[in-house]
């Protein structure tokens, strides 16, 4: 279909107006993206271009539910610390941004060539949540670059990304050949080397890449707690330096002194070794003593936490302001009974900014305190509305790791990959099995699988299918191909490149699946007319099918770094367009060096 016939196809043109209008509100921001999306699938649903089923079938692609059961087994892993241990100490302490970045980018990018790109981002992104606040690093000047080198990495071998596959079956269906394991990384290899370097110079870029961080960090709280910690028996920590321990690096936390054994060490030096049974004494946020709650093998020093009922994996922080009609005002927290009182645990206090240099027992309570509690889920509802306290709220992301599960976690982990991996079961079933199983080993709650899901970046997805959708049954998609490549003329470099740049942009618009299997034919039979060579054709449009970097929408690890990192649509287009470009031109210039055209 060529655009004059177009015009005379109403719905084709309303199609065009709808992904148009959605895209400039994605782009300016007049809009939350989902809804944006969901907005145009509806106009077009109204419209009659689409049937309800056509609209809304999204909902169950099996993109779509591989995410958000990766969600949860994500989750599953970061709750309970399988993965934090291993990431912290295999990225270690970086001295500057760009090293950061580096880390960040590396380990990952040669993974994903050899395992699917969408489980090692969904890993990576809480992992890389936790060290960046941890190093005090803004998040979102991570995400972005350690997504994009998974992506590149994926290219340098058959199994890297599912595109890959899918147009080997249809070099297959053509040839009776498959494309070879390292086939591509011929190309793959250059394009992840050119593709490092503009990540690591755009990162620099406050225009490319912006720095997404609230503009009140977790170090502007003005609660200061005073908080005691126990080196246990058997700890991880034991032999450690304080800073190899990164007891150093959290935000808004000073290590005050350390009680061994009844001597006291004020002014505590990062050399300092830890030892079995030394009783930390800090100062900091309530976001720094939450982050030291999940250290493998510190506990608080109070023993009481361990005769409240229930394990500590399903207990929760909980901040409360002492009232002046508390009954245990004027007695310290020993005397008082706190915890046959109330059920829970004192295990730091906040007093108007002063350090209590004393013992938590030892702390005698006054109107204003705040306290932090560790306490069953049930305190909160019990005590909300009691006259002791003027504010009872949960600490978000409080509950203790369950450091106990954490083989579960990874046992399962692995045998979700290998299976997809090596397509024992398509990568869905893999997914669902895997999330099945953490949930049913206690690795992660229901409620918290739940609240684990981007359901924003779901809705993204899903309603992108339904645009998409669109586009082909009104041959809008079609027409764009062939005038675009007819426009280009008869020389193959020239073609070569609108080949590559119609599939960008139907990747950037709808699935890289169906971007792939869309152009292609069209690819293979432009080569056929031309009398040249289809692989260079065929590596393009593998690469630019999967290389969508400028939209949300173009790849689906694009949506799962979009919450955590708090982007906006054009941080894509402002930071993935250039690198979309830059692809681009390599693909285009080694690709017929690489697979002559004759």
């Amino acid at each position: 279909m060529n655009f004059e016939a177009l015009l005379h196809n109403w719905q084709a043109v309303f199609t065009a107006v709808v992904v148009l209008a959605t895209l400039v509100m994605l782009l300016f921001g007049q809009r939350a993206p989902d809804m944006a999306m969901i907005g145009g699938v509806v106009a077009l649903l109204a419209a009659g271009v689409l049937t309800p089923d056509e609209a809304f079938r999204g909902m169950g692609n099996e993109g779509m539910l591989t995410v958000a059961a990766l969600f949860v087994v994500a989750a599953a892993v970061e709750r309970t610390g399988a993965l934090a241990a291993v990431v912290d100490r295999a990225l270690g302490r970086p001295q500057s941004l760009a090293a950061a970045q580096l880390r960040t980018m590396v380990g990952p990018a040669a993974v994903s060539a050899f395992m699917n790109n969408t489980p090692v981002v969904a890993l990576m992104v809480p992992a890389i949540r936790d060290w960046a606040k941890k190093h005090r690093l803004s998040v979102s000047k991570l995400l972005m670059p350690m997504n994009a080198a998974v992506v590149l990495g994926g290219l340098c071998t058959l199994i890297g990304t599912s595109t890959n596959v899918v147009v080997s079956g249809l070099v297959a269906a053509k040839t009776g050949r498959t494309l070879g394991m390292f086939e591509i990384t011929w190309l793959g290899v250059p394009l992840v080397i050119a593709g490092f370097a503009y990540l690591l110079l755009a990162s620099k870029s406050r225009y490319l890449l912006k720095d997404r961080r609230p503009a009140m960090s977790q170090s502007d709280d003005p609660r200061q707690y005073s908080l005691e910690m126990f080196v246990e028996p058997g700890s991880p920590l034991v032999g450690r330096t304080i800073e190899q321990a990164g007891l150093r690096g959290l935000e808004g936390l000073f290590l005050m002194e350390i009680d061994r054994a009844g001597h006291v060490m004020a002014a505590v030096a990062p050399s300092e070794r830890l030892e079995e049974g030394d009783r930390l004494v800090f100062v900091g946020v309530v976001d720094s003593v939450v982050e030291l709650q999940k250290i493998r093998g510190l506990r608080p020093a109070t023993d009481q936490v361990f005769q409240l009922d229930g394990p500590r994996s399903e207990r929760v922080l909980v901040e409360a302001v002492v009232s002046n009609t508390c009954p245990l005002v004027g007695q310290t927290i020993r005397e008082g009974r706190f915890r046959s009182t109330y059920d829970a645990v004192v295990i730091a206090v906040a007093r108007n900014g002063e350090r209590l240099q004393m013992k938590i027992g030892d702390i005698a309570l006054e109107p204003g305190d705040t306290l932090l509690l560790e306490a069953s889920p049930t305190f909160l509802e019990r005590q909300r509305t009691n006259r002791h306290f003027y504010l009872v709220s949960e600490v978000s992301g409080s509950t203790p790791p369950r450091h106990d599960r954490a083989w579960i976690a990874c046992t399962v982990l692995a045998a979700m990959v290998l299976a997809a991996t090596f397509e024992l079961v398509p990568m869905v079933a893999a997914a669902f099995v895997a999330a099945a199983a953490v949930l049913a080993a206690g690795c992660i709650s229901s409620n918290e699988a739940r609240r684990s899901i981007e359901w924003e970046s779901l809705l993204l997805i899903a309603a992108s299918f339904g645009l998409a959708k669109a586009m082909e049954k009104t041959g809008l998609d079609e027409a764009i191909a062939q005038s675009t490549i007819a426009a280009a003329g008869d020389g193959p470099h020239a073609v070569l490149a609108a080949i590559y740049l119609v599939t960008m942009i139907f990747t950037e618009l709808m699935s890289n699946n169906a971007a792939a299997v869309l152009i292609f034919p069209i690819a293979w039979q432009t080569a056929a007319d031309l009398g040249v060579n289809p692989m260079p054709f065929v590596m393009a449009v593998t690469v630019a099918a999967s290389c969508g970097f400028a939209t949300p929408m173009g790849y689906q690890t694009n949506l799962m770094i979009y919450g955590p990192g708090g982007y906006k649509f054009s941080d894509y287009l402002r930071f993935g367009g250039p690198l979309n470009l830059l692809v681009m031109a390599v693909t285009v210039a080694l690709a017929p060096l690489i697979w002559p055209f004759r």
